[in-house]
This record gives C-alpha cells, structure tokens and sequence, in this order.
C-alpha cells in the first residue's frame, strides 16, 4: 500500500494506556480470553480505545459461551432423546453457533480476525497522494 500510514488510534480518542482489569461480570473463560487479548490490544497493537472496551468485553464474553456450550456437547452429544423419543438437536449446538459468530464478528471489528488485519486503514482526507477529488 503507498502513502503515509496512519496513527493506530487517531488522537481525538481516547487511547487505553494500561491494560485495563476484566469486568467482573464475565465468566472464567471470558476473563481469560481478556487476559489473553487486551494485552495484545493495548501494549502491542496500540488500537483499544475506552470507547472499544464494552465491544471487548462481549468479545469476551461470546468466547466464554463458545468455550461453555462446547464443554456441554462434549459432556452430553450435540443431540438428545426428545419426550417421543426422536432425536433432537442439543440448544447448545444453536449457542455455541451464535456465540462463534459473536466472535467472528466482534473479532473483526477489534482487528482480531487475519482478515481484519490485512485490510487497508482508512486513508486520512489529506493525504497527498491521494488524487480522487482531482478534476481530470
């Protein structure tokens, strides 16, 4: 990509310095995935913002309820007998599937995902090199 690059978090947000504690709501899992990703975030990447904290935290959360139902289906199988005795699928095969789109999703916004990484930034309006308000 040509042309200046620019700044992780634009100045006019405010940039997470430290990385932040999880919020007390979130279940293990989800704690962990916030101890595992907000330091990436903040020391690495230098892209969290305070107004991307509560997108993180349902991140997190999303990956806690992946990691929960999976241990269910593990437990219990992805089906079960219903009252006439036909096989059914088990609710928490829908949940780990809502919740792994949850992550997929929100892990895009967050820059999270290969994908959402190697999208270009946005280019900033002043950029010189920048010709498409030129009148040819």
């Amino acid at each position: 990509m040509r042309g200046r690059k620019p700044a992780n978090i634009k100045p006019d947000v405010s940039p997470v310095e430290k990385v932040p504690t999880a919020p007390a709501w979130l279940s293990k899992d989800a704690k962990a995935e916030w101890r595992r990703v907000c330091p990436i975030l903040v020391n690495e990447r230098r892209t969290l913002s305070e107004a991307d904290l509560p997108t993180l935290a349902a991140y997190c959360a999303a990956v806690g309820q992946v990691q929960e139902a999976s241990r269910i289906l593990a437990k219990e199988g992805l089906t079960y007998s219903s009252d006439s005795g036909m096989p059914k699928k088990h609710p928490a095969v829908g949940i780990r599937h809502d919740a792994m789109t949850q992550v997929r999703q929100l892990g895009g916004e967050l820059g999270l995902t290969p994908v959402s990484r190697s999208r270009p930034a946005m280019r900033d309006s002043h950029d010189p090199e920048d010709a498409s308000d030129l009148d040819l």
